[in-house]
């Protein structure tokens, strides 16, 4: 099946801006942010949410009526990014141990290793690693943790993978569905995907806020 390529911009990329991104470099930009932003702790600073989010939205033809990305291979190219990059990130703590995190002097990596260490100590090792999947900087830092904390490997792989599938999947299938259904929705991919990150946390605070209310009932009946 042939993959149908936005045009290139003449200019250089933006890392930042999801439609610079798949214009200049297609599905195979996906498969490379995803894995960066999961893998790596240098790519903590992309765009994923938006990026497959956007993808599904020109999956549907509505940035571009003449030229769209290809949903299947969207789906394949942000499925296999994800996955690889977490199981990369996770090798990578295996082997450098704490000190993979600990030389970084971004703030936000480390705000994100303390974040994913309180995921990783209050829901376990399964439930956390889903949740991380959709929290920006967590997802990118909870992989190499993991590692260095030596998680099995195998626990590791399975709840990575189901995490993975879940946020490739469900934002690209998200932003097709909205593209399909609603005439020139581009125009208002600013604001959809200001929401999109606003919903990405739901799962983080509906889980902090039932273990809060199960904390203050195990002290109130102690």
């Amino acid at each position: 099946m042939a993959v149908s390529i936005l045009a290139a911009s003449p200019l250089a990329v933006n890392l930042l801006d999801a439609q610079s991104l798949l214009a200049t470099s297609g599905v195979l930009g996906i498969t490379v942010v995803m894995f960066a932003e999961t893998g790596l702790l240098v790519g903590f600073f992309l765009p994923g949410d938006s990026l497959l989010f956007t993808a599904g939205l020109l999956c549907a033809g509505t940035a571009d009526k003449a030229a769209t990305l290809s949903l299947p291979w969207v789906l394949a190219a942000s499925a296999v990014g994800a996955l690889t990059g977490a199981q990369v990130g996770y090798l990578i703590g295996r082997r450098a141990g704490g000190a993979v995190l600990s030389r970084s002097r971004s703030k936000r990596l480390h705000e994100g290793a303390e974040r994913a260490e309180e995921l990783l100590e209050r829901y376990g090792h399964a439930k956390a690693i889903v949740l991380a999947r959709f929290v920006p900087v967590v997802r990118t830092v909870l992989n190499p943790l993991a590692g260095a904390l030596n998680i099995p490997a195998r626990v590791f792989t399975v709840w990575q993978v189901a995490g993975g599938l879940l946020w490739t999947v469900g934002l690209v299938l998200a932003g097709y569905g909205l593209g399909s259904s609603i005439p020139n929705v581009d125009r208002y991919l600013l604001p959809i995907v200001a929401l999109l990150v606003a919903v990405s946390l739901l799962p983080l605070a509906i889980e902090l806020r039932r273990s809060r209310r199960t904390g203050k009932h195990q002290n109130g009946s102690a």
